[in-house]
């Protein structure tokens, strides 16, 4: 039985609503206005959480790292991968006005740490809990020290074995972190549908017994949906104020209204998906008298006649004698005479 975790005031787990974190990641393009404004956009969507990225760029990259192709494709291709990330950095302080301005706006505040001091930096904010990105699944040593902070994780494994993930979930319980979640994820900016691989999250609840989600990469939402559909309880996705932005992640985003559009439709799939017990729905019992049928005599049949199955049909509505009696009607007496096309009654019957 997968338990679910608490991260504030919300359960995330089977049978409770799908979580749902806008990831705003790295698309303030380093303007704090810009990323309150990504806040306002989130919360007005509906979402639960928006998620930043904290990081010392210096403590991420070499000053030899090259782009991944993505970014190259958005960005200037002469500019460095520690230069880019210097121009997307958030200070400390402006964290913390993200993190108030969450709160006035009524959404959770998350960030991803990709050093030990942006970690430290957010565990002191009081983050209710810690996203790691995949790219620090075979990261142990910082692993650790997240886990050693005690709160739950969501730990995406994009680019990982299954053996991978286990190590890494074994680093963060071992250092003191009882409650973690796992996203499946493909590390490809767009990712393909076709790479998608959703009943990998299945796979993983399998293997850890905990709550599992999506972390989706793929343009629009469709793949997003099909995850809730398959029991995804987290759903995290990209999101933007304008795709034309410069920047390496604006591309693979949604718009604010696309990401509105996302959230009612993950809703609307919760509803759809139900409890699972099978019997009418409240809205089907009113036509369970006009969709059904009830046995008719298909000639007219004099009074005392032997009813035999030649004689019987079934026919719309349902206000006589169900089909699955006809058992119980062959080789009676007709108590009466019978017109053809008759529904029956158990008072014709002797």
């Amino acid at each position: 039985m997968v338990a679910p975790v608490a991260i504030g005031r919300r359960e995330v787990g089977p049978g409770q609503p799908c979580f749902i974190i806008a990831e705003a990641g790295v698309n303030h393009n380093g303007d704090l206005e810009v990323a309150k404004r990504l806040v306002e956009a989130a919360a007005r969507a509906g979402a639960d959480a928006v998620k930043f990225q904290s990081f010392k760029a210096e403590r991420v990259v070499s000053a030899l790292a090259p782009k991944a192709d993505y970014q190259l494709r958005a960005t200037d291709p002469a500019e460095s991968q520690l230069g880019m990330l210097r121009r997307l950095e958030l200070s400390p302080d402006a964290q913390r006005e993200l993190q108030a301005h969450c709160e006035k706006e009524g959404v959770l505040f998350l960030s991803t740490p990709f050093d030990e001091e942006s970690a430290d930096l957010l565990d002191g904010l009081g983050v209710r809990a810690f996203k790691i990105g995949s790219g620090e699944i075979t990261n142990w040593p910082f692993l650790e020290a997240v886990g050693r902070k005690g709160k739950p994780v969501i730990l995406s494994t994009g680019m990982s074995y299954l053996g991978e993930v286990d190590e890494a979930v074994r680093v963060l319980r071992h250092a003191g972190c009882e409650q973690v979640i796992l996203l499946h994820c493909v590390s490809e900016y767009p990712a393909h549908p076709a790479d998608a691989n959703l009943r990998t999250m299945r796979t993983l609840e399998a293997a850890f017994q905990v709550p599992v989600g999506f972390s989706d990469h793929t343009r629009g939402v469709e793949v997003a949906l099909a995850a809730v559909a398959l029991g995804a309880c987290v759903i995290e996705k990209h999101f933007t104020l304008d795709h034309d932005l410069p920047g390496p992640d604006h591309r693979a985003s949604l718009d604010p209204e696309e990401l509105r559009g996302m959230i009612a439709a993950v809703r609307t799939v919760e509803r759809a998906l139900g409890d699972g017990v099978k019997c009418p729905a409240q809205a089907e019992l009113k036509n369970r008298v006009a969709a059904r049928r009830s046995l008719a005599v298909v000639k007219d049949i004099p009074e005392g006649a032997v009813l035999r199955s030649d004689m019987l049909e079934a026919l719309r509505p349902a206000t006589g004698i169900a089909p699955t009696l006809v058992g119980f009607v062959v080789g009676r007496k007709a108590r009466r005479s019978l017109r053809a096309g008759q529904l029956l009654d158990w008072g014709d019957l002797d």
